[in-house]
């Protein structure tokens, strides 16, 4: 067809599709790099658990002694020699006089089943001695962590570059809190709360009211930790130009420090977190020992004493699996509240 001026002036224009976007090299693979932060973490936390693995069986097998002989005196109360025939039936049951490297491959492949033996003194599996028992623990080590960082971010927001006299007196505070030998200040504790004032029930305690002198004992020295973490960062974010931004626009002080200052400051404090729990769920065993709570602290301090090594190594064991959980829990956290933090790992 001709084109004439008026049919070029008549017909409606086509108008052409415009090319996608390109993206960049960064966001084309951000899920690559996703994975593949995923996959590290994964792998650095597998071999940490087989190396506690490791160390926890040679703890076992390289134990002085005939482990069989010690067993069997264990059960009678008895401490003497037995015989080859005395000792046959237990080394059956065990293994013990497999080749190291049999046992070794054999206790890894029973890791793997979620099989950590048999308790020496109770003869049931350890999952179930030490199932029975994880709970109070748990809760402990959570409410003593929920404890710390209430601590720590109240004093913080509150008292963080304040009237000079005030920020130098809750500094100080914080550190020695974080210096405060657990095992002490429960005892303090305990003597101050629960026999002289009475407020708090002596031993055991059952519920919300049993819980809080063994959850102050573990949360404040771990909030020292906390806040003498984030302090620093926190006191330089106020100095930051979006601050001074969010004031100019009438946003009070408090306000700023909660919905600006504060999501800044809580990266010191997540990575001490990893490491806390861990910490928290093995001084869980200190503060159920010194007010009598149920929990592992009274079955790892019973498996010591009784030379319970499966048991002492079953509580070794899910102390680095915790480590382990936690961390690559804190790893999630720090995309979830700083997201340029996916790209850059």
């Amino acid at each position: 067809m001709t084109l004439t001026p008026s049919t070029v002036l008549t017909e409606p224009l086509q108008a052409t599709p415009a090319p996608p976007p390109s993206q960049s090299p960064r966001q084309r693979t951000r899920p690559a790099l996703i994975l593949s932060l995923l996959l590290r973490k994964l792998g650095a936390a597998a071999v940490v658990v087989w190396a506690a693995a490791s160390l926890t069986f040679l703890m076992q097998a390289l134990l002085p002694g005939d482990r069989a002989t010690m067993l069997l005196n264990q059960q009678t109360g008895q401490v003497q020699e037995r015989s080859a025939e005395e000792l046959a039936p237990i080394n059956e049951m065990f293994g013990f006089t497999d080749p190291l490297l049999v046992q070794y491959l054999s206790f890894l492949g029973g890791l793997l089943r979620g099989d950590l033996g048999v308790s020496y003194q109770l003869l049931q599996p350890v999952t179930t001695v030490i199932g029975d028992q994880i709970a109070p623990t748990v809760i402990l080590t959570f409410s003593s962590l929920a404890v710390a960082w209430a601590v720590a971010l109240v004093l913080l927001v509150l008292t963080a570059r304040r009237v000079g006299w005030v920020s130098r007196l809750f500094s100080g505070f914080e550190a020695a809190a974080a210096a405060l030998p657990q095992y002490w200040l429960g005892i303090i504790l305990l003597v101050v709360f629960a026999l002289g004032l009475g407020l708090f029930p002596v031993v055991g305690g059952e519920g919300l009211i049993g819980l809080v002198l063994p959850a102050l004992t573990l949360g404040i020295p771990l909030a020292g930790f906390l806040g003498q973490t984030m302090r620093t960062e926190f006191e330089r974010t106020l100095d930051e130009p979006f601050v001074l931004t969010a004031r100019a626009r009438g946003m009070s002080d408090t306000a700023v420090r909660i919905r600006h200052v504060l999501r800044h400051a809580l990266l010191p404090g997540l990575t001490l977190t990893g490491w806390a729990i861990g910490s928290l769920f093995s001084g869980a065993v200190i503060a159920e020992n010194v007010f009598s709570r149920p929990g592992l602290g009274g079955v790892l301090v019973d498996a010591v004493n009784g030379r319970d090594l499966p048991v002492v190594c079953g509580v070794v064991m899910l102390v680095a699996l915790i480590y382990v959980i936690a961390n690559l829990v804190v790893d999630t956290a720090y995309v979830l509240v700083d997201p340029r933090l996916k790209l850059t790992h």
